[in-house]
């Protein structure tokens, strides 16, 4: 564009100093009176409206060229500014996610000042058709152990630990088909087990066996871990119940639990490392 711009302007001064020219020639010429003098006049006429217009046209494009650079500059101004502001942003996104991790513990504190936390990240997940765990970014330098159980920011049960390495450990979710809990319905006291299941797992539900005959769960009773045998902590929610069934044999009664805590898009879990057992 600029080389178009240079090659036009050449011309366009070229065809200036011509008209220049001529104009001299007719002034020179337009000194008498007369018809000569009126008739150059008219001659020349178009020639000076010409040149004027060339004047006009050229003033026009480096007044066109300023604007441009103009532009140009302040548009590199502003990239540069917006590249800053995303730095400053990016540098301010790992201590606005740590804040909101330590006031997701400090609630989980105060709700449950009987039970030790360490906050974790999810880095890593593993779901297959029977299997459903989570690496998280603590270990046993973070006193975690196997058997440690997780929860999310609001205390739902999220898994148990099974693995445990010096700054990570492996996390088998409640829907993993070995993940077995004691439970407790929360309206009626009965007691039961719950875990995950291999014909729901895929749904995303859990399903609590062990039923008595006489159960009388309904649809939205609140089941919470029941804390006997001292495995895990009490009262940590598991789930509500979507549905009460009997089994293909016709014999035993359970019911189908949609967990509290979605450990398919969960990105922070608080492991429990410490609790008071339940005697």
């Amino acid at each position: 564009m600029k080389r178009f711009f240079t090659k036009t302007g050449i011309w366009l001064l070229a065809a200036a100093a011509i008209i220049a020219v001529v104009l001299c020639v007719v002034s020179s010429l337009s000194s008498g009176t007369g018809l000569l003098h009126n008739a150059l006049g008219v001659i020349a006429s178009p020639f000076r409206s010409a040149g004027a217009a060339v004047t006009e046209w050229v003033g026009g494009i480096g007044d066109r060229f300023e604007s441009v650079e103009a532009l140009q500059q302040e548009n590199e101004e502003l990239r540069q500014q917006i590249a800053e502001l995303e730095k400053q942003l990016r540098a301010a996104e790992p201590a606005a996610e740590e804040n909101v991790q330590l006031r997701s513990l400090l609630g989980l504190r105060q709700q449950r000042s009987d039970l030790q936390f360490e906050a974790a990240r999810v880095t890593q997940r593993d779901v297959s058709n029977w299997a459903s765990t989570l690496v998280l970014d603590r270990g046993s330098r973070h006193d975690v152990a196997v058997g440690d159980c997780a929860v999310d920011s609001t205390g739902a049960l999220a898994g148990v630990v099974t693995e445990v390495g010096l700054n990570w450990c492996r996390l088998s979710t409640i829907l993993d088909t070995d993940s077995q809990f004691g439970a407790k319905v929360f309206r009626t006291g009965e007691t039961a087990v719950a875990g995950g299941d291999l014909s729901l797992m895929s749904e995303g539900l859990l399903r609590l066996q062990y039923l008595t005959d006489s159960t009388s769960l309904i649809r939205g009773d609140v089941v919470v871990t029941s804390g006997l045998g001292g495995y895990y902590p009490a009262g940590l929610v598991i789930g509500t119940v979507d549905a009460v069934q009997t089994d293909d044999g016709g014999l035993a009664r359970y019911a189908v639990l949609e967990p509290k805590c979605d450990v398919t898009h969960a990105q922070e879990l608080f492991i429990i490392t410490a609790f008071d057992v339940i005697q």
